[in-house]
C-alpha cells in the first residue's frame, strides 16, 4: 500500500471567493437544474465544508438572488427601435433567460438581487422609460410593476402543466352556465385565444401605457 501523502505534499486549494461560489453554483444550475443547487452539493464541488460557505452566503435564497443577477449578465440591452419596443424586448429577454432556468423563475419570486448586473438592469429600464418622457416620478414605480409582471409571468410558464389540465380548463370556461356565469360565458371565446407571446406583448404594453398616463399618489413616504 502507497503511503499517504503528507498535507504538505498536497497541491493548496483555491481560496474561496464569493464570486467563485457563485459561478460554481451557476455551472450546477446549467448542468443539473436549481435543485441540485444547495450548500452541501456546492461545497461537494468546492472540496470544502458546507459552514465555509456561509462566511460568503447567508442562506439559500441569498445564493439564488446572486446566482440570478449572474444569469442577468448575459443580457443584452437591444440597441434599435422605439423606446417603447426596446423596453417590451429587454422585458423579453429578462423572461427568457428565467424560463431557460424554470426553479429559478419561481425563485425570482422571492430573490432581491443586489449586485452589478441586476443595478445595470434597472439603469437601463429608467433610461428608457426617460427617453420615452415618462415622468421622473414615475419610472421607479413603473420598473417595479414591470418587473413584477415580467417575473411572475416567467414563474407561471416555468411550471410544467400537462394538456389534460388545460383541456379540463377549456371545457370548463366553454361550458360555462350563462344563467349563472353570464360574463364567462360572453367571453369565453376571447379568454381561450392568443398565443402565450402575444398575451405577454399586450400585458406590458397595458403596463407601459398605464406608467405614462397614471399620476402617482401625492404623498409617498419612504419604506
Amino acid at each position: 500500500m502507497a503511503p499517504a501523502k503528507s498535507r504538505r505534499e498536497r497541491p493548496a486549494k483555491p481560496a474561496l471567493t464569493r464570486d467563485g461560489i457563485v459561478a460554481a453554483a451557476v455551472a450546477i444550475l446549467r448542468e443539473e437544474g436549481l435543485r441540485k443547487v444547495t450548500m452541501r452539493r456546492l461545497a461537494q464541488e468546492l472540496d470544502t465544508g458546507a459552514a465555509s460557505l456561509y462566511v460568503y452566503v447567508r442562506n439559500t435564497a441569498e445564493l439564488h438572488a446572486a446566482i440570478l443577477d449572474e444569469l442577468l449578465g448575459t443580457i443584452t440591452p437591444p440597441a434599435e427601435g422605439s423606446w417603447r419596443d426596446r423596453l417590451e424586448r429587454l422585458l423579453a429577454a429578462y423572461i427568457k433567460t428565467l424560463l431557460e432556468y424554470p426553479g429559478l423563475a419561481l425563485s425570482a419570486l422571492v430573490a432581491r438581487p443586489s449586485g452589478e448586473n441586476y443595478l445595470g438592469l434597472v439603469e437601463n429600464l429608467l433610461a428608457l422609460l426617460a427617453e420615452g418622457d415618462v415622468p421622473a416620478e414615475r419610472r421607479a414605480w413603473g420598473i417595479d410593476i414591470l418587473l413584477q409582471h415580467a417575473t411572475s409571468t416567467a414563474a407561471e410558464h416555468a411550471e410544467q402543466h400537462s394538456p389534460d389540465d388545460w383541456d379540463a380548463l377549456a371545457r370548463a370556461v366553454r361550458d360555462a352556465d350563462e344563467t349563472t356565469h353570464p360574463q364567462i360565458a360572453a367571453h369565453a371565446a376571447d379568454l381561450l385565444t392568443g398565443r402565450p407571446e402575444q398575451r405577454m406583448s399586450w400585458g406590458l404594453q397595458v403596463l407601459i401605457t398605464g406608467i405614462t398616463h397614471t399620476g402617482l399618489p401625492p404623498e409617498r413616504n419612504p419604506t
